[in-house]
């Protein structure tokens, strides 16, 4: 229970860093309830097609959602961090036209979507802080596209670090210039659209340039400004900066929850 709190905490956390919420809206979002599932590194936490009644809170670990090809072959769309809910459009079309894997062991909780369609109708600045949670899903996804169709492949890699590195720092799990990311190099070449051989030569070169330092899973960014530079990184895409909105009929935000 403690666990689903904290997660549930790092949810809201998420939620606040774009929206206003009060703070019986607050308390409304931590009383969620939720079934904890964890699932091991590889294995589909929602398969292609899979009907589901529930989104995907991410507690611990690392998820990502992918497309998969006729042969077998997959496409990483999005890295889902702690504190994520992977699929909260799910609530709308519970039918899934992609998958949600997990990278590492991760556990997830599972929130009922009868539970979220009631929180939302009871508290409309809820509803739209989870519109500009889907609006910040779209956003990425965009720019995930402009990056593997225009980018070359050092642009396309560094942009992906530069991307994890502010959310990670954003979510309080580490700093943009060190920041854990469990991936193998295989899971790399599949979210920017090169083999990972490729991926291997480009990691040797921005390590080589000075821009990063890589020990197991963690990864050291020395040189921030070149890294930018070479993914031509602008974070507004991310939407952390246009400042909390509240929809204008409603009482602005009220103190921290005890």
């Amino acid at each position: 229970m403690a666990s689903n709190q904290a997660a549930l905490s790092r949810f809201l956390d998420r939620l606040l860093r774009r929206s206003m919420l009060n703070a019986d809206e607050c308390g409304a979002v931590l009383g969620l309830t939720s079934h904890a599932r964890q699932f091991r590194p590889n294995f589909d936490i929602v398969s292609p097609g899979e009907t589901v009644d529930h989104s995907c809170l991410v507690a611990h670990g690392l998820a990502a959602r992918y497309d998969q090809m006729a042969d077998g072959q997959r496409q990483l769309n999005a890295f889902h961090i702690e504190g994520d809910m992977c699929d909260l459009h799910s609530v709308v079309c519970p039918t899934a036209a992609w998958g949600i894997i997990a990278m590492t062991t991760t556990t997830v909780l599972q929130v009922p979507h009868a539970e979220l369609r009631k929180l939302v109708g009871e508290y409309p600045a809820i509803a739209l802080a989870f519109w500009r949670e889907g609006t910040t899903e779209a956003s990425i996804l965009a720019k995930w596209v402009g990056n593997i169709g225009r980018r070359d492949a050092r642009a396309r890699l560094a942009h992906l670090l530069c991307e994890m590195g502010v959310r990670i720092e954003t979510a309080g799990l580490g700093t943009r210039n060190h920041f854990w990311f469990d991936v193998t190099q295989s899971n790399l070449a599949d979210a920017v659209g090169l083999t990972a051989v490729h991926v291997n030569r480009m990691m040797q070169g921005l390590r080589g340039d000075g821009l990063i330092r890589t020990m197991s899973h963690n990864i050291y960014v020395d040189d921030w400004d070149s890294l930018a530079e070479a993914a031509e990184f602008d974070p507004d895409y991310l939407l952390l900066g246009s400042g909390k909105m509240r929809d204008s009929g409603q009482q602005p935000l009220a103190a921290k929850i005890a």
